[in-house]
């Protein structure tokens, strides 16, 4: 496991005299597989890697969609239109008994792991929430705390058989000592509102943790950083057939007979870049990997003069959004304690 570009400089930006009053932030986005339906596994392996960036002198480190509890690439849980199969309900039970309980004993762990090597954490989750999983983001402090979560609003394509919708109530951004860190997960980066209510809160350190390592990603979080004025951090996986049971356990449905264990699933792609659109580390193809960039914080006032989304370029009296950020609960329950004279004492 190396850095990537370690025999040069990560970035080639010309000097323009940057403000030494404006902090650098190093951070690694880790490229890596899932340990799949071993969540202790994946949680001892997610320690090492995280020890590592540390070693860089990584201060936040961030992880791919669904590293803890797994990307389900391939599966289609034997559901078609009108059916779904035994075979499809217990490998939905199985995935269900991988995902982690948000607080639960998983959570504790990772935010004593970030206290531990005191960085920054962004970790990419299958939630469970009784029996509803969802594509969840955790952010951990360097002290070891529990900041909060984002679930993923809306997922993509067949992912909307076995994931749920996060709502507006989940949509942070967090003040750091190392900047304002929040995170939009794979194709909702693409939902031009949701960034815009991130923008709205100031977000600086924009986290993309994906499962998407086509050539056209590259161009989507670009545009963001552009756009955002912000620091773009994308997270992919690189898993091989071989990184998932073999069949009949798990079963790439319709690719599987094409399939070698050594066979690429996920290309990983990871980036990081600037606020002006400058690939600073990365992408990244060939492997799992650490790939790191130290971050001028700087650079973001200076891109903002040119653009600044919710600042001089909007037109709010033209444009406007309204973000429902509250929960969306389908049950109620009300109970109120009624006093009256005469009550018992």
């Amino acid at each position: 496991m190396a850095l990537v570009a370690a025999d040069g400089p990560l970035f080639a930006e010309v000097d323009m005299g940057a403000d030494s009053s404006a902090p650098t932030v190093r951070a690694t986005v880790v490229q890596a597989s899932t340990i799949f339906y071993d969540t202790p596994a994946t949680l001892d392996k997610a320690e090492r890697l995280l020890a590592e960036a540390a070693g860089y002198g990584s201060q936040l480190v961030v992880f791919p969609e669904a590293f803890i509890g797994g990307y389900p690439r391939g599966s289609n849980f034997g559901v078609t239109i009108g059916n779904r199969t035994a075979k499809g309900k217990e490998e939905f039970r199985k995935y269900h008994a991988s995902a982690i309980d948000v607080p639960g004993p998983e959570v504790e762990r990772l935010a004593a792991m970030a206290g531990k090597y005191k960085v920054f954490l962004v970790m990419g989750v299958i939630e469970r929430d009784g029996y509803t999983l969802y594509c969840t983001v955790l952010f951990f402090d360097s002290q070891g705390h529990f900041l909060g979560k984002h679930r993923k609003i809306m997922p993509t394509a067949m992912e909307r058989i076995i994931w749920g919708f996060g709502d507006g109530s989940t949509i942070p951004v967090f003040e750091t000592p190392i900047g304002k860190i929040g995170a939009a997960i794979c194709w909702e980066n693409r939902m031009p509102l949701l960034r815009t209510a991130m923008y709205a809160k100031g977000i600086e350190i924009y986290c993309a943790p994906t499962a998407d390592a086509r050539d056209v990603w590259q161009a989507s979080i670009t545009h963001i950083a552009l756009e955002g004025g912000c620091y773009v951090l994308s997270a992919n996986q690189f898993c091989r057939r071989k990184d998932y049971p073999p069949p009949p356990e798990y079963v790439f449905s319709g690719t599987e007979e094409d399939l070698t264990p050594e066979s690429v699933v996920c290309a990983g792609g990871s980036v990081i870049i600037s606020p002006s659109g400058t690939i600073l580390a990365g992408p990244n193809y060939d492997g799992e990997a650490l790939i790191s960039a130290d971050l001028d914080l700087g650079e973001i006032a200076r891109a903002k003069l040119d653009f600044d989304v919710v600042g001089h370029y909007s037109r709010p009296e033209v444009l406007s959004l309204i973000v429902r950020d509250h929960p969306a609960t389908p049950v109620t329950f009300t109970s109120a304690s009624v006093k009256t004279d005469g009550a018992q004492k």
